[in-house]
């Protein structure tokens, strides 16, 4: 029956049996896309996990080489997050310092200690070289010896003298049978001559001033390094490194404060402001290289060097002028410039005198016969005489510029600076050897300049009196106890004895040297051990206006 004709109340009729193998296809085929849905996701789900996993470790990942020789177990660094460090140093960022569980955490990521700092081998220096880089800057590269040389070739005398060479060609090639190259010939020898003795004095003056300038920037610090403290080179520097910082020290790299007491900063050369910022352990924690310590000691933690620090940026976007003159360099220069410019305007004067006697008919030659003759003289005789006025006028340029004066400046300072050298001076600038001939008088530090810099106690007054012998049976002993311990807590200087027999090793200022030998040699006090029996609550550091340092202590 059509559709058409069937009544509205009618519905279709389904048979159960014919609907029950539909119900199990529609439910088989629900559940295959349900567990295949679930076994999909499962991967994204473990993925998940496991990427949450990773963040929540450190940003290190050690190898332990159980069976190297010479080493107990040592952990060395295979990868870390550098740049999260550089920018969290640059921007001062204490929820980044957070993040990586605090100066204490850094440390342990960066495998270091904040007592006994790094080991020091040289398998771990190297090591770290490689990873984090080392702590030097990009400088720009040095100056060929042909690049002075194309210098030298455009000096304006030689630019004359090229222009007489030229000249003087044509003629020498017409002359060739008389001997006509003699004039060519002295030309491109004094050329020459110009030209390689100004590029070589200028390229030895050029690698002097380099060696000079790395000799100038290469700064001793205190590093502690296997419980030892060590004066090394700032260019040895490396990130985990334990740096001691006390007044006048500039900062090496970037870094954490460790520990320390009244620290305070010069952050004008990275900031422009002129006071002095506070370094503590808790508001702001951060060293800047480049920057100076004004007040105070302490320890940094070394985080960043080299190219990775913020001073490091700033000096490799700086460049430095090489070609810097001398005083009288620049005196001497201008007073050629004036000479050569009255010179020329001879010059130009004999050349336009000279031409118009020569055209008007007013010059001789040898015989006395008249050298120009309208529309009748040979043009090869016109153009050897243009070239002889042209000469003539060159010459007179040449010989009235006094070139060689710089250059025998520039040779006599730097034979002056080589025979200073070998007197053990060291001349970090070239315009030193002038202006030290007009000296009067020189005001210098004594220590470590006209002395050795090496001290020692020379005698030890007990209010008005002194005692000379047998220091420790001729005072109390609670007097003894008290001295000790402001020896100990008043210097932070290191005594490390390796062996019980050995002489111990003192590392420090050569003040604080001086007195640890005295105390540690003469009275036979141990340092160490009252230094740990202490513990420093507040310090009054030492300086230059208060001449004094002192501490509140609380025993253990």
């Amino acid at each position: 029956m059509p559709l058409r004709d069937r009544k509205h109340c009618q519905a279709p009729i389904l048979d159960p049996e014919h609907l029950l193998p539909a119900k199990r296809r529609l439910r088989m085929a629900f559940t295959v896309i349900y567990f295949t849905r679930l076994l999909l996701s499962l991967p994204k789900k473990v993925l998940c996990e496991h990427t949450k996993l990773l963040r929540s470790l450190s940003y290190v990942a050690i190898h332990v080489d159980d069976d190297a020789p010479g080493r107990d177990r040592e952990c060395i660094l295979i990868n870390i997050d550098q740049n999260t460090l550089s920018r969290m140093l640059k921007e001062k960022n204490h929820h980044s310092l957070n993040q990586l569980g605090g100066v204490m955490q850094v440390a342990v990521i960066l495998q270091s200690d904040m007592k006994e700092g790094i080991s020091g081998s040289e398998a771990d220096l190297a090591h770290r070289r490689d990873v984090f880089g080392a702590n030097k800057y990009k400088k720009r590269p040095a100056k060929s010896f042909l690049s002075f040389v194309l210098e030298a070739l455009k000096d304006t005398t030689l630019s004359f003298l090229w222009s007489v060479l030229f000249c003087l060609w044509p003629s020498a090639l017409n002359s060739m049978a008389q001997n006509g190259w003699y004039d060519g010939g002295s030309i491109i020898v004094a050329i020459f001559l110009v030209v390689v003795i100004s590029a070589v004095s200028n390229f030895k003056q050029s690698r002097q001033f380099l060696k000079l300038s790395d000799e100038s920037s290469d700064i001793r610090v205190q590093a502690v390094r296997d419980g030892r403290q060590q004066n090394i080179s700032i260019f040895d520097v490396v990130v985990g490194d334990l740096v001691s910082l006390k007044i006048g020290d500039q900062i090496p790299a970037d870094g954490l404060f460790s520990e320390g007491y009244s620290l305070k900063v010069d952050e004008s050369s990275m900031t422009g402001e002129s006071d002095h910022v506070e370094v503590n352990g808790t508001t702001n924690p951060f060293l800047l290289s480049g920057t100076k310590v004004t007040d105070g000691l302490g320890f940094m933690l070394v985080t960043s060097v080299g190219m990775n620090t913020a001073w490091g940026e700033m000096m490799s976007s700086m460049s430095r002028n090489l070609d810097e003159q001398t005083p009288l360099q620049a005196r001497l220069n201008k007073l050629t410039a004036y000479i050569g410019k009255v010179g020329l305007a001879v010059a130009i004067l004999v050349l336009a005198v000279l031409t118009i006697r020569y055209f008007t008919g007013n010059t001789r030659d040898d015989h006395g016969r008249r050298e120009y003759y309208a529309r009748q003289t040979n043009v090869n005789d016109v153009l050897n005489s243009v070239v002889d006025i042209i000469a003539a006028a060159v010459t007179i340029v040449v010989v009235a510029i006094p070139e060689g004066l710089p250059l025998a400046v520039t040779l006599t300072l730097a034979y002056s600076m080589k025979q200073m050298m070998a007197d053990n001076a060291l001349v970090r600038k070239l315009s030193a050897c002038e202006t030290m001939g007009s000296a009067t008088t020189i005001c210098t530090d004594k220590t470590g300049t006209l002395t050795m810099n090496q001290m020692q106690v020379s005698e030890f007054w007990l209010g008005k009196e002194l005692i000379e012998h047998s220091i420790p049976m001729e005072i109390e002993p609670e007097f003894f106890l008290l001295l000790e311990e402001g020896v100990a807590l008043n210097t932070t200087a290191t005594v490390n004895k390796p062996h019980s027999t050995s002489t111990p090793e003192i590392s420090g200022s050569p003040t604080e040297k001086a007195i640890l030998s005295w105390a540690v040699l003469d009275l036979g006090m141990n340092i160490n051990d009252t230094k740990h029996k202490c513990e420093i609550m507040y310090v009054e550091t030492f300086n230059s206006e208060k001449k004094r340092v002192g501490n509140d202590e609380e025993k253990q």
